[in-house]
């Protein structure tokens, strides 16, 4: 029987059809390839987004009461004008206010002059394998290194059952009067206040801050020009991809007189938590 002749040009399609199909050795029941194992078609999954969209806006986050507390002077202002200025605040300059926004307060009263700043920044990552909670907590770790904080002081341990008595004290430390309570020794204040005690003073040291936010710290500084005493606290915290920064001070009117630390501080951080239940909410 005479075979079909075919063109040349077809000819030629059909064996090399024929050839792919016998050599490409492809094994039918094998799996397809999974991009997620590393294939060229393999992406990496994208890093969460922060939690904080917005900012709430800086100079109404402070509420009046706050304010009276933080700003004595504002109350004293005689001329209403005046005092709805001191309440609103001033915002400061900013380039973006979805990013990065705060308010600056100030107040003059007979004892004082206080400062209060408020400042929020939204962390945004542009890193897609590093989420924006993760750069917001490079930002504040940066924030609590320049703050340079002493190093925490090791607790003082219980006495153990068999340590010495008050009875066998060492000469010149206090003793128990009658009464059984220790007098000061030389050269200790006797005011009773206890912020004037060790401890106190220890508590209220530059510090990290576990119970405010994710991650917080607190400085405290104290400067001097002349006779002026000029104290600033500083309580830096983050929530999620926000970080917030509140600065605080005050100068006694009076000469020599120094601000009180752990009263501005108790101020600071009560904004602070009243700051971080208004960012959860």
């Amino acid at each position: 029987m005479q075979r079909k002749a075919y063109p040349p040009g077809i000819a030629v399609l059909l064996a090399a059809a024929l050839l792919t199909g016998c050599t490409s050795g492809a094994d039918p029941d094998a799996e397809p390839a999974d991009a997620k194992q590393g294939g060229p078609g393999a992406t990496a999954p994208a890093a969460e987004p922060g939690r904080h969209r917005t900012l709430p806006e800086p100079c109404g986050a402070v509420d009046r009461d706050t304010l009276d507390s933080l700003l004595p002077g504002v109350k004293e202002q005689p001329d209403e004008e005046q005092r709805e200025k001191a309440y609103q605040g001033t915002a400061t300059a900013t380039y973006d206010t979805d990013r990065r926004v705060g308010c600056r307060w100030k107040a003059e009263s007979v004892d004082a002059t206080h400062h209060l700043l408020v400042d929020l920044e939204r962390v945004v990552s542009y890193d897609g394998e590093v989420s924006d909670e993760d750069r917001a907590q490079e930002v504040y770790a940066v924030k609590e290194a320049e703050a340079d904080l002493p190093a925490p002081t090791a607790s003082v341990s219980e006495e153990p059952s068999g340590s010495a008595s008050a009875s066998t004290a060492p000469a010149g430390s206090a003793s128990p009067d009658a009464t059984g309570s220790t007098a000061p020794s030389e050269g200790a204040s006797g005011s009773g206040d206890p912020s004037e005690g060790a401890d106190s003073v220890e508590d209220l040291l530059p510090r990290v801050l576990d119970d405010l936010g994710d991650s917080a710290f607190l400085d405290d500084a104290l400067t001097s020009s002349g006779s002026a005493q000029h104290r600033e606290v500083t309580v830096v915290f983050r929530t999620s991809n926000v970080v917030v920064t509140i600065g605080y001070e005050a100068q006694p009117t009076l000469s020599g007189a120094q601000p009180d630390s752990k009263e501005m501080q108790d101020s600071a951080r009560t904004l602070a938590s009243r700051l971080v239940e208004r960012l959860s909410g």
